[in-house]
């Protein structure tokens, strides 16, 4: 998989490309994942405008999508999976909604996320990733778009395109087959791109005063985070495949449709 240099959009990547067992590799231009789309301008980005968008996918929460509205591609469906409806609606917020709010305050970022409670919070959110029903209906949404015929390029988002775009990736690559070090590697690499979009909040929360464990543990992507959503589908289904059929109610003959659409 490979980063697309867009000048509007943030962490923008196609999973075309990403490397498959038996020599085979994903279908370029048809899914990408990336950060949200409030500062898209295909004026003014010629990359983003050649992929010839045909759905978007925002996984945001109300409150994002209000605060920063998605631009869509003139011609282009948008469709919404709030995948932490449930999460917010029987805790408090997950450390990934309020990022800028935490990182605005070094002594209330100390007082909340201090001495790893940070990373414990982002594993249980990356738990109901898995165990929630409004995370469960909108990677269903994924899963069933993508192997749709008509679909179209189709482009997948949260707010950083990390964490929930994050484990959308892992779920579409693991159905193609990519092996855990691909998925590993694949949910990785976008730190570069994540750091360099929040590098001016980090300095200011530093410069305050704050912790940058804290401030990198919320703005990074670790393999923590991720294997506990993985340990989540182990324990409960005991296989990505049981995970898609029995979790999100995905056919085995979409998943199939899905392979063969993806597939090169």
């Amino acid at each position: 998989m490979t980063a697309t240099p867009s000048t509007t959009v943030a962490n923008l990547r196609d999973l075309g490309g990403t490397p498959l067992p038996g020599g085979r590799t994903v279908r370029p231009g048809l899914v990408l994942r990336s950060g949200q789309l409030d500062r898209l301008d295909l004026d003014a980005d010629p990359v983003v405008a050649a992929l010839g968008l045909r759905t978007v996918i925002d996984f945001r929460t109300d409150t994002e999508r209000t605060d920063h509205p998605d631009r869509i591609p003139a011609g282009a469906r948008l469709l919404i999976g709030d995948v932490l409806a449930d999460k917010l609606n029987s805790a408090r917020m997950p450390a990934a909604v309020q990022l800028k709010d935490l990182l605005s305050d070094p002594a209330v970022a100390e007082e909340h996320l201090g001495g790893g409670r940070v990373q414990a919070l982002f594993a249980d959110t990356y738990r109901s990733f898995v165990n929630t029903g409004s995370a469960q209906a909108a990677y269903r949404m994924l899963l069933t778009e993508a192997a749709a015929a008509d679909a179209g390029p189709l482009l997948f988002h949260c707010t950083a395109g990390k964490d929930r775009t994050g484990w959308g990736a892992t779920i579409v690559l693991a159905l193609l087959g990519a092996d855990d070090d691909t998925l590993m590697a694949e949910y990785l690499s976008v730190n570069p791109a994540v750091k360099q979009a929040f590098a001016p909040m980090i300095e200011g929360f530093t410069a305050a005063g704050g912790d940058p464990d804290i401030a990198l543990a919320l703005i990074g992507v670790f393999p923590f985070y991720l294997q506990a959503a993985l340990d989540e589908v182990e324990t409960r289904y005991g296989s990505m495949e049981k995970y898609v059929r029995e979790g999100l109610g995905v056919s085995d003959e979409t998943v199939e449709a899905l392979r063969a659409r993806l597939v090169a």
